[in-house]
């Protein structure tokens, strides 16, 4: 077993992995910002190293300070979290460089997976079904690239190898703005990404986001652990998950787990990750592959009593997996609202001191949060101050608990989006199951 590891992250997953570690009998490190001496998981780690002042860019991504971190603690094993360095292949090779265990995949499948063309190719040796597209990144010939289109049909996307979050995508729906589009897109590319390389794919009209939770070990064996629908987005960012997603039959889910598991196998795949898919009409479409834990991982592991982040710190230490894949069952349904400190009208971030806290209770209900009364919630970092899930033996009982719930959550001092996921989780067509991705936005008026 891995003796001490460091948290490099912060807030609600930092506190996370070190409940995991506790219940392993894994010591930890938390490391942490000159603005982050206050959280919870730095005062309940055994120790904690503080790595440079509040931007993130000189703590939280600064490499060499997060592994001196590890050197004078006498660490082994650095655990990243998601966000910030999680899927950051060179930080990753630093660390197994610098003599430490990565809690994740290797250097080079963070690498592939993390080029979105490269990771088609692998899906597609897979078997796992991809969207219809240029099958590998356009050229300067735009006659073959508007041959590529036509034979797609429009509308099309053109999207960076390298981006992600929602970045470096562009919508195009006439042939007439084909080559601006790709110009475009290629230079913001180049400036966000650092490469400029860009596909080109079927735009799906009105998709599902529905992933599928994997584990893999380095024993060749994988597993899935079914899927989540995480639909419910603004901006590309999700507000709404659950699990498992709407009217996905089992033979569908063990169709395509199966393969994502075997994708695994394949590419000798190491820890948690998640299969991003879009779903339309019964079809699921490959987009891209997250190499790290999810901040929707709690709904998975609700349904199926699998610990996602103790297993990744298991297979890091390179035991076998314990769970076979029929040992896997699904029980109920679970919901999650990200809980952000913003103006639930405009969505303004909105720091500031929590004055009071009275977090929700009763069966079935999980809260995931670093905040405490008289924490000060800082402007620096991602606005997410936790996750309410719950979970009932029906969707329709999940729904329920989760309005009950948020309507007992009291978070004063500062504005959160608790307005808004009340609304959301009543809403009609929300309840019905099944709404897509544009569903958010339009209902916003963020959309025409």
């Amino acid at each position: 077993m891995l003796d001490k590891i460091v948290i490099a992250n912060r807030g609600e997953i930092a506190l996370r992995i070190l409940r995991a570690c506790r219940e392993l009998g894994i010591k930890t490190v938390a490391v942490h910002s000159e603005a982050d001496k206050c959280l919870k998981h730095v005062r309940f780690a055994d120790e904690s190293v503080c790595i440079g002042p509040a931007p993130s860019a000189d703590s939280y991504l600064n490499v060499p300070a997060i592994i001196s971190a590890a050197e004078v603690t006498d660490s082994v094993a650095i655990h990243p979290g998601y966000g910030f360095l999680s899927e950051n292949a060179d930080f990753a090779e630093r660390v197994e460089k610098s003599g430490f265990i990565f809690i994740g995949p290797q250097p080079e499948t963070i690498r592939q997976m993390g080029d979105k063309i490269t990771a088609i190719e692998a899906m597609k040796a897979a078997g796992v079904p991809t969207v219809p597209g240029s099958d590998g990144p356009l050229t300067d010939d735009i006659e073959r690239t508007m041959k590529i289109a036509r034979d797609i049909g429009y509308p099309v996307i053109i999207k960076a190898a390298g981006g992600g979050g929602g970045r470096g995508m562009r919508v195009v729906h006439t042939e007439a703005h084909l080559h601006s589009a790709i110009t475009l897109t290629k230079t913001e590319a180049a400036t966000a990404f650092g490469n400029d390389t860009v596909y080109m794919e079927k735009f799906l009209e009105n998709p599902r986001h529905v992933e599928i939770q994997i584990l893999s070990d380095t024993h060749g064996n994988a597993v899935h652990l079914a899927e989540r629908d995480c639909s419910m987005q603004r901006r590309h960012q999700k507000v709404i998950e659950e699990a498992p997603a709407p009217g996905i039959t089992p033979e569908l889910r063990e169709k395509i787990g199966g393969r994502c598991a075997q994708a695994c196998r394949q590419i000798s795949y190491r820890g948690a990750g998640t299969f991003e898919f879009l779903y339309e009409n019964g079809e699921f479409y490959f987009i891209e592959m997250n190499t790290r834990v999810q901040v929707e991982h709690p709904v998975t592991e609700m349904i199926t009593g699998v610990d996602i982040v103790k297993q990744q710190l298991l297979i890091a230490a390179g035991e076998p997996l314990s769970i076979k894949q029929e040992d896997i069952k699904i029980n109920g349904h679970a919901v999650e609202c990200r809980l952000n400190a913003e103006n639930p009208e405009n969505f303004m971030p909105s720091p500031g001191k929590i004055t009071k806290l009275h977090v929700a209770g009763g069966p079935g209900i999980r809260f995931d949060s670093h905040i405490y009364t008289g924490y000060e919630v800082p402007p620096y970092y991602d606005s997410m101050i936790g996750k309410v899930i719950a979970h009932g033996e029906t969707r329709e009982s999940a729904l329920k608990r989760m309005h009950t719930a948020l309507s007992e959550m009291v978070i004063a001092g500062i504005h959160t989006n608790i307005p808004l996921q009340l609304e959301l989780v009543i809403d009609p067509a929300f309840m019905e199951g099944g709404v897509n991705i544009h569903y958010l936005e339009k209902k916003l008026g963020l959309q025409p």
